[in-house]
């Protein structure tokens, strides 16, 4: 059960969704996807995370979040609503909070950083330092990703976005609106408040290239986080990357532990694109080059992924971040083909061919 102590602070939001037993089960799948257990008695179901606890009364249509700090309650009001605005989008759920910090304002995963640093790592990868306070909360919650807000030609001057009742974003007009795109948080210092994001040169409708390319120290941007599903813990991984993807990937190498195994590819367009990287890891990784082949049009780094056989013992993690028909064509072997579930995979499309919008811009 996961009533919150007298230490802890709780909310609660009445649901008025008649239907909400039709979509619970995806909800339920949604929030395990970032490592919460989940245990069902009677009508109620239960859900731990390491920062609190939720739970969802369907007899009652009332779901409650408890934590131990600020942080928390603010992640689990965000994944809990996300959720439910996702999969009960045609019931129009009105989500109002009461309890604990209501009133409050203040978006928990939002900061305001300003570029110190700029310098390029290879041709076309662009490294950005930006310093910020308390940034002690994006090192939590399993989340390698942030969603930055760019201002823009349109929109020099945006407004940033601020709490709202239902414990997600109010976003201002779109005349005062930033840009939002989302970037891995390549490294993370706390201790001097600072955070190191790489950036992808190339040509296109790329909001956060053009910015990047434009990055000067005394610039700002804002910053909301962490996002995205938390990688799993597993004694072998098996990981995939294009130059969108290789931040994350990069990251995952020099933090994941020692005794850690796998194989790793990561796909770039010729050999100046190498980057070194500190692989604290047994991982082995493999550099695949495209030289010229247009980067949607190379399948070298879907069949590399491919033709890597499962371990048969052990825990075991795939990975993966490319291009949005590469990472579909991965899913549907990982999860098709082999039968590996969600808590076992992870492809993600980090750019779609003629789209902008999705991870690294």
């Amino acid at each position: 059960m996961t009533e919150a102590s007298a230490s802890e602070l709780a909310c609660e939001a009445r649901l008025n969704l008649r239907n909400l037993p039709l979509y619970m089960d995806r909800i339920s799948d949604r929030l395990q996807s970032f490592d919460a257990d989940a245990s069902k008695e009677g009508q109620r179901i239960d859900f731990r995370f390491a920062f609190g606890g939720a739970s969802f009364d369907m007899d009652r249509l009332v779901m409650r979040a408890n934590a131990a700090d600020r942080d928390g309650l603010a992640r689990i009001k965000d994944l809990l609503a996300t959720a439910v605005e996702v999969y009960a989008r045609d019931e129009n759920p009105e989500i109002v909070w009461t309890g604990d910090l209501a009133d409050d304002t203040r978006l928990a995963q939002f900061r305001e950083m300003v570029v110190t640093q700029v310098g390029d790592l290879t041709p076309l990868m662009r490294r950005i330092r930006f310093a910020g306070e308390d940034l002690e909360r994006f090192a939590k919650f399993g989340g390698m990703h942030i969603r930055m807000l760019f201002p823009t030609s349109e929109v020099p001057d945006p407004l940033w976005p601020v709490l709202g009742s239902n414990g997600l974003p109010i976003w201002p007009s779109d005349d005062r609106r930033p840009v939002a795109r989302v970037y891995t948080i390549r490294a993370l210092d706390l201790e001097k408040g600072i955070i190191d994001v790489d950036f992808l040169i190339h040509p296109g409708d790329s909001v956060g290239a053009h910015w990047a390319m434009r990055a000067a120290p005394g610039m700002k941007i804002g910053i909301m986080g962490p996002v995205g599903r938390p990688v799993r813990q597993a004694s072998w991984y098996l990981m995939g990357a294009d130059e969108t993807g290789l931040p994350a990937l990069a990251r995952l190498l020099e933090t994941l532990p020692a005794e850690t195994n796998g194989i790793a590819f990561v796909e770039i367009a010729d050999d100046g694109e190498r980057q070194e990287i500190a692989n604290a890891t047994g991982i082995e990784l493999h550099w695949l080059t495209r030289n010229g082949v247009a980067a949607e049009a190379d399948e070298r780094l879907t069949n590399a992924v491919r033709s890597v056989e499962w371990p048969r013992n052990g825990s075991a993690f795939g990975w993966f971040a490319a291009e949005a028909a590469a990472a579909r064509t991965v899913r549907e072997h990982w999860r098709g083909t082999l039968g590996l579930g969600r808590d076992q995979t992870l492809a993600a499309a980090y750019w779609r061919r003629g789209a902008a919008g999705l991870m690294a811009g």
